[in-house]
């Protein structure tokens, strides 16, 4: 399945199981953990009672009382101390643990929280390389949809230079698309009628910029060396034109020697929405679909453009989220987990289903 990274109260996600960051008594405390415990209601203290507590790194199973979900999965995370006191190994098991138990209580859907990262004092930015690594892990091999939930947007952190990074480049090119526009605007309402009786063009749209197409391209020229050449040309617009988006994904994939799982998982995609894809040949996909592929496949910005084509799209400047991923095409960020930190950073819709 996929992970997603989501702003929520973790008591009110509708999955399988939910993950408490617990103490190691479990019988609940601050945070996300005294949260669960109230939602859930004193019948999950009681059972609590009876598991005698957690170590840490490990993790235990409950029933959900009034939260919907079927199960509790209580993990134990670490405290931060300086990062030489098993840290991250211990972090790291609680992942592991609790994704493994998940899997045997053959729970479909699971949400976590960012394990430590409250009262327990790891650094956040740390504590979100550890779960996204082990989890991506996790998939890899196992189909479940696994929600990373982030209670505050502002408690979230990414690399300060990745960030001024993306935000300048989001002012640069945001602020020049409306200027665009207004020159656009400013132009159409001076033109004067004489002008555009002389000068009839035609108008269109292609990947955010506006081409001005006369209609004296149309008229008769003649032949001229190297004709079979440009006939061969039409051809493979022609032969470009009837490839759908489906037909031109399988080709990618085929011709950057990738399987179909490497890539529907890059790209954080369904399993089952990616065999949708394949068989039906006049599949429409949604523009944040067309853009998981595009990182999944590595595409670079024209690849990128050709496959937003097929579907119907194209990249806009007046989409901060289409700005981003841009950028980060540009910059070959290509994880897509670490794409969608950036887009979840900046409030924005993430990539993958």
């Amino acid at each position: 399945m996929s992970f997603q990274i989501i702003r929520a109260d973790i008591t009110q996600v509708q999955v399988d199981g939910i993950i408490n960051a617990a103490n190691s008594s479990l019988m609940g405390g601050g945070g996300v953990d005294g949260a669960i415990h109230r939602a859930a209601g004193p019948g999950l203290l009681e059972e609590c009672k009876s598991l005698r507590g957690c170590p840490t790194g490990q993790a235990k199973a409950t029933g959900a009382y009034k939260l919907p979900a079927k199960y509790i999965i209580h993990t134990v995370g670490p405290r931060w101390r300086d990062g030489k006191h098993d840290e991250e190994i211990l972090l790291r098991s609680c992942y592991k643990e609790s994704l493994k138990l998940a899997k045997e209580l053959g729970l479909e859907s699971i949400a976590f929280p960012l394990i430590s990262s409250g009262i327990y004092g790891y650094p956040k930015q740390k504590a979100m390389e550890v779960a996204t690594s082990e989890i991506r892990k996790f998939l890899e091999l196992e189909d479940m949809m696994v929600y990373l939930v982030i209670f505050d947007r502002q408690s979230f952190e990414i690399s300060e230079k990745v960030y001024k990074n993306v935000k300048k480049y989001i002012d640069e090119h945001y602020v020049t698309e409306h200027l665009k526009k207004d020159t656009r605007r400013s132009f159409k309402k001076e033109k004067s009628r004489a002008d555009k009786d002389l000068f009839k063009k035609t108008t269109f749209q292609s990947f955010d910029d506006s081409y001005m197409v006369s209609e004296s391209l149309n008229q008769a020229r003649p032949a001229a060396a190297g004709q079979p050449k440009a006939e061969r040309k039409l051809d493979d617009l022609l032969a470009g034109i009837e490839e759908s988006f489906s037909t031109m994904l399988l080709r990618l994939i085929d011709e950057k020697g990738k399987t179909d799982a490497d890539v529907y998982k890059k790209a954080n995609v369904d399993r089952r929405l990616f065999s949708k894809i394949r068989n039906d040949r006049d599949y429409k996909p949604s523009k944040k679909t067309v853009l998981s592929f595009a990182i999944g496949l590595e595409l670079n910005l024209d690849e990128t453009r050709d496959l937003l084509m097929k579907a119907g799209f194209a990249l806009s400047h007046s989409s901060k989220e289409d700005i981003v991923v841009e950028f980060c095409i540009k910059e070959g960020i290509y994880d897509i987990f670490e794409v969608n930190e950036i887009l979840f950073k900046f409030d924005l819709k993430l990539l993958g289903v």
